[in-house]
């Protein structure tokens, strides 16, 4: 056989072959590395198996147990299938439930009487105890040669089973061993951190912990069931690593880039504050205060790249116009780049409103505006005369150009791409640079850069998804802003909520109506907005509704919007399309229904539709029947506060980073074995050692330090660091 490396394929490694490799090629893994980062899910400790009668909830266990039965029913109207093993022990009973199914045959082996180990969290579910998704292993004699080690456990993979698993990668690590033994200076090269990050962090070697995590000692602790050894801590801490050096050097890279000289000037903010009927928080202060510091502080000159994260109603939209008046009072443009037409619209009236009594001409490109006009406004823009830009994507066509743009603030940044940002950063200034009397090349000199979101991102996933970015939090809200009123409701509610409704809108209020489909299903058993549209019109005689959904054109949407703004629509039905942007001031009421299928930070943004004027606010959830109390309880937590930040965290601990993001919209990767929110020590020493890495050694140039910078161009396809940025 042929000396086995990380990157040999895995069709080649012995006991493998093509049929088998590719099984394991469906699920991502092509060669020897690839097989080795495919860590276990949990451990199975055969050292202290339990038995059903002590079983509690929420405990990770692992027992031996006798198959029962194996039944499928459906659920409800959904026709959802749900399978459930039955297993028993000399104490007792237990359900082992599925509403999925791992692969098609997964059930077939369990036949009646046959022996199985279940590993598993126990869950409490409508007063009794079961398993949900546990792993399921044969438990036939020969699965492990000794009854008293710890046992990695792999996801179930249609195919391949844990006992091959173990067996080949235990085969993997002993060959890659003795390849270790014949050329160790090749091998060291694989283990691509500085020695003295792995000294100072006290890692053992990347070869060290791979063995370790899939082959635990025999007097492996709790560490391991917990995935917090020093084995796991080594392989987690390398995952955030390269993702914080890729941050690192993001930030390095805009740091080198020459940036607009500011003067500290803020008469003309000043005059914005003083002319406001209330006055502005300590946080707004604060913020503002470190955006000046961004804008006029350096020497020489850098581009501001700085994230304000402000709840909804923190104020963040008066912090950015306040900024906007340091910019043109230096004499250059601003752009703010919202996400739709309706948003964009908002905060022109807003800009017109505050800034034109200052002298500040403002001006608004949409996709909608007539050509004429809008040939007009770029005309203004490219003089000069126009100071204030708002517009949505429109702001970044060929035909929009700035005579001196020095300010790009983008609300909602979420919602625009990596290239239209970098659109409208080319619109920035270009000079000439000049050796002697002659032109030697042209450089663009990056305007500042001010991101806004509503959306309250914990600290720890900041860290990584804005780690490239200097981070300002408005966490107070402005003094007179009563908390929205919150509760939940049961289906048994619901003459009681629709009446609540009618006697809000009586008084001349406005209502939401948000679900979580746009159309009946035959696969999910949810109330739908087109469907609940014509109830509610049935239920409301009285009243005008207006439907709003993501299937409907751009002009439909914002057209509905504006109906619903100016009080041609009393209830406006909706599905989550007006998560963001959309203010009412008369809307004092929403009810979202299957509160249950939303995360807390999207129920929490949705919330924040209202509570936008004078008017005390409530909002309405609506649960679904036959409702997990789990799911109930987290809902709940909507009930219990009203601070985004707050209802931020626990949505990460419930749900996780990627589905708290929402999949790749974030730039966070795919994390084999890191979890930011349970290794959030590991996240911060992995960010300190790579921002440490670039404050010695800026270029990665040193020899120690080239194996970094090579991974980072071959990771990113590029061909030098100065691309970065």
């Amino acid at each position: 056989m042929a000396i086995l490396k990380f990157d040999t394929p895995i069709q080649f490694i012995k006991g493998v072959g093509p049929k088998l490799g590719d099984r394991f090629k469906d699920h991502g893994v092509f060669t020897v590395q690839d097989l080795l980062e495919w860590y276990p899910r949990a451990y199975e400790d055969r050292r202290a198996a339990r038995s059903i009668a002590s079983l509690k909830p929420d405990e990770l266990v692992s027992l031996r147990a006798e198959v029962v039965a194996v039944k499928s029913y459906t659920l409800g109207k959904s026709r959802r299938k749900v399978y459930d093993l039955i297993v028993r022990d000399e104490t007792g009973r237990i359900h082992c439930k599925f509403f999925r199914v791992p692969y098609k045959g997964y059930f077939e082996r369990f036949k009646p009487l046959s022996k199985v180990r279940v590993i598993g969290k126990v869950t409490h579910y409508r007063g009794q105890i079961e398993f949900h998704h546990p792993d399921l292993q044969d438990d036939a004699p020969d699965t492990v040669t000794d009854d008293d080690i710890v046992v990695p456990i792999y996801p179930e993979t249609e195919g391949v089973t844990n006992r091959q698993l173990r067996k080949l990668i235990g085969f993997v690590l002993d060959e890659l061993r003795k390849t270790i033994a014949a050329s160790p200076g090749d091998f060291e090269k694989l283990d691509k951190l500085p020695r003295w990050v792995l000294e100072e962090a006290l890692l053992p070697s990347r070869f060290e912990a791979l063995d370790k995590v899939h082959r635990p000692p025999k007097d492996a602790t709790l560490e391991f069931a917990e995935l917090k050894s020093p084995f796991h801590r080594r392989l987690i801490f390398e995952e955030f690593f390269w993702l914080e050096l890729w941050l690192a050097s993001r930030k390095e890279g805009m740091a080198r880039e020459p940036g607009l000289p500011f003067e500290k000037k803020l008469e003309a903010a000043t005059k914005l504050k003083q002319s406001l009927p209330f006055a502005l928080t300590k946080a707004q202060l604060r913020t503002f205060d470190e955006i000046v510091k961004d804008l006029s502080g350096h020497t020489p000159a850098k581009p501001m790249h700085r994230l304000v994260q402000g709840d909804v109603g923190s104020g963040k939209t008066l912090v950015a116009l306040m900024s906007a008046l340091v910019a043109i009072e230096n004499g250059y443009q601003v752009a703010l780049m919202v996400p739709t037409e309706i948003l964009a619209e908002q905060h022109y009236r807003t800009a017109k409103k505050l800034l034109e009594p200052l002298g500040i001409q403002v001006g608004l490109f949409t996709g909608s505006i007539k050509t004429a006009e809008r040939a007009q406004a770029q005309a203004l823009l490219d003089r000069g005369e126009i100071q204030f830009a708002v517009g949505t994507h429109a702001l970044i066509e060929d035909a929009v150009v700035f005579k001196n743009l020095g300010l790009v603030i983008i609300d909602e940044q979420h919602r625009f791409g990596v290239h239209q940002r970098a659109k409208l950063k080319n619109k920035g200034q270009k000079v000439a640079a000049t050796k002697g009397s002659k032109k030697t090349a042209e450089i663009e000199i990056s305007p500042h850069f001010l991101i806004m979101t509503a959306t309250p991102i914990p600290r720890t996933l900041a860290m990584t998804v804005y780690g490239d970015l200097d981070v300002s939090v408005i966490d107070e809200l402005p003094v007179g802003r009563s908390p929205i009123q919150t509760r939940v409701g049961y289906e048994s509610h619901r003459d009681k909520m629709l009446n609540f409704v009618k006697a809000q809108i009586e008084k001349g209020r406005q209502a939401y109506f948000v679900y979580p489909l746009v159309e009946e299903s035959e696969k999910i058993d949810l109330k739908n907005a087109m469907t609940e549209f014509e109830t509610l019109k049935e239920k409301f005689p009285e009243f005008r509704l207006g439907l709003l959904h993501g299937r409907m054109k751009p002009d439909e949407k914002e057209q509905v919007m504006r109906s619903f703004r100016d009080g041609e629509f009393q209830i406006l039905v909706a599905t989550t399309v007006i998560e963001v942007g959309v203010d009412v001031p008369n809307a004092n009421i929403i009810v979202i229904e299957h509160s249950e299928r939303f995360g807390l930070s999207q129920l929490h943004q949705l919330r924040g539709r209202v509570g936008r004027g004078e008017h005390k606010s409530f909002c309405l959830l609506m649960l679904g029947r036959a409702v997990s109390e789990e799911a109930r309880d987290r809902v709940r937590v909507m009930e219990e506060t009203t601070d985004g930040f707050v209802i931020s965290e626990r949505d990460l601990e419930i749900r996780g980073p990627g589905e708290f993001l929402g999949s790749r919209q974030s730039g966070l990767p795919g994390f084999k074995l890191a979890n930011i929110v349970r290794d959030v020590r590991i996240l911060q020493e992995s960010r300190d050692a790579a921002f440490k890495i670039f404050q010695r050694d800026p270029k990665l140039s040193s020899i120690e330090h080239r194996p970094l910078r090579d991974e980072l161009l071959r990771a990113h396809g590029l061909t030098s660091l100065a691309s970065i940025g």
